[in-house]
């Protein structure tokens, strides 16, 4: 078979699968059980499918997933995250749209202490979309500011889906985490002035009211209690990586375990909310793993067959720039965001960017940095973007569907203006790891 029909067999199966409704782990499985019998001789193909399967998932760089989602998972369950946002609520004076921008600077906070969009964007909206709404805010206000700031949390460190597109693609995990920093703190703070420029074009949108303001202790009380030592979390996980004290593994370990003992300090951690969490962990951790068993055997496969290497020729001998290049791949993660989800992405596409990616010379982490806002991206696009989907899922009735997806696209076009300003000026993603690299 050429290299050319084997790509659109297994990348056009694959793909189809996805669109057809096939949960991403058993589109892969079946796209590889062909691809085995056919590229890999049959039943010792079967066979080298099942050493895949155990050797992908027993990578010891793939233990800082369920570690991060567990950070996140205790701080949901033991309330601590609330704590967060009344820490950053006292201290943000009048300004217009103050609520939206208590939430953007709280979901800030929660990205460096949470591994998770959905609990993010979740909790946020549980929290905080009743309260701007029943103060008279538009939907559009109250709901937007909450997706854009959740899908941030996959930019700052701790994040799991970094960690996993690290593993897969082979960029340094521990650079890749530290490189999302600086654009998703470009992003939140765009994300505030994008709101107090809005809200002051049009008040109707975030009605000012009153709310008690503290001064002296008071006021400082609850970010000193709370948003200092879990912030903290934050600096111990990416100082003990920067530092090369520990490896991505064993900072996220020691990042957990911080978790843990400070919700113990705050006797907000039992048994009941601890099992809580190590349930929610083991099933986000469990569909993450499950769908990189079929990774390992897909890319050998594209490889053995000829596909990976014959697209990286027919794209080289277009005569295009690295910079032409790389603006098309990061057109086509966009495009494949409005359909499918961030998982399924990195694998229709890494094992064909990557080799590019070499072959051209690119910095990978300036690489990585605007792959993964292209998945953040894809979080926020319609009609399938999943936290559309988890605002919705958690919004009261009057906040319709048609409000999220007009909530969205501003913060849509914020977050492709970041992307821009790093594909020109790759400093921004690439600096920080540099510098204490």
């Amino acid at each position: 078979m050429s290299w050319d029909a084997a790509a659109w067999l297994m990348l056009g199966g694959s793909t189809l699968l996805l669109f057809l409704g096939l949960p991403v782990a058993f589109s892969f499985l079946v796209i590889n059980l062909l691809g085995a019998l056919l590229f890999l001789g049959g039943e010792p193909g079967l066979v080298q499918l099942a050493r895949n399967s155990v050797s992908s998932v027993a990578s010891f760089s793939l233990t800082p997933i369920p570690l991060f989602i567990l950070m996140g998972e205790v701080l949901f369950h033991t309330g601590l995250a609330v704590k967060v946002i009344e820490g950053v609520e006292r201290l943000i004076r009048q300004v217009p749209g103050r609520l939206a921008v208590v939430a953007v600077v709280a979901g800030t906070v929660f990205s460096a202490i949470s591994g998770s969009t959905i609990a993010t964007t979740a909790m946020l909206g549980s929290l905080m979309l009743p309260v701007m709404l029943a103060r008279g805010y538009h939907p559009t206000m109250a709901t937007g500011p909450l997706m854009a700031i959740g899908a941030v949390d996959m930019l700052i460190p701790p994040s799991a889906l970094t960690v996993l597109m690290g593993s897969l693609s082979g960029i340094s995990i521990s650079k890749l985490l530290i490189g999302g920093v600086l654009p998703g703190l470009l992003l939140s703070v765009a994300f505030v002035i994008y709101i107090v420029a809005r809200v002051k074009l049009n008040p109707a949108l975030a009605p000012s009211s009153k709310f008690t303001e503290y001064h002296g202790w008071e006021k400082l009380r609850p970010f000193v209690q709370y948003v200092i030592p879990l912030v903290s979390i934050f600096v111990v996980v990416v100082a003990s990586m920067s530092a090369g004290w520990a490896t991505p593994t064993e900072s996220a370990a020691i990042g957990a375990l911080f978790t843990m003992a400070l919700a113990l300090a705050y006797r907000s951690l039992t048994l009941d909310n601890l099992l809580r969490a190590l349930h929610g962990t083991a099933a986000i951790s469990g569909m993450i793993l499950f769908i990189i068993v079929g990774a390992t055997t897909f890319s050998q496969i594209l490889s053995f067959s000829g596909a990976s290497n014959g697209l990286v020729e027919l794209i080289a001998g277009l005569g295009l720039t690295p910079f032409a290049v790389i603006a098309a791949m990061m057109a086509l993660l966009i495009f494949l965001g409005l359909f499918v989800e961030q998982v399924s992405m990195m694998m229709i596409t890494l094992p064909i960017y990557m080799p590019l990616v070499q072959k051209y010379g690119v910095d990978p982490v300036w690489f990585g940095v605007m792959f993964l806002i292209c998945m953040q991206l894809g979080l926020l696009l319609p009609p399938h973007g999943l936290l559309l989907m988890t605002m919705k899922g958690v919004a009261p009735p009057q906040v319709t569907i048609a409000h999220i997806y007009q909530a969205v696209w501003p913060y849509v076009l914020i977050s492709l203006a970041v992307l821009a300003l790093i594909f020109f000026v790759p400093e921004v993603a690439t600096w920080l790891p540099n510098l204490i690299g």
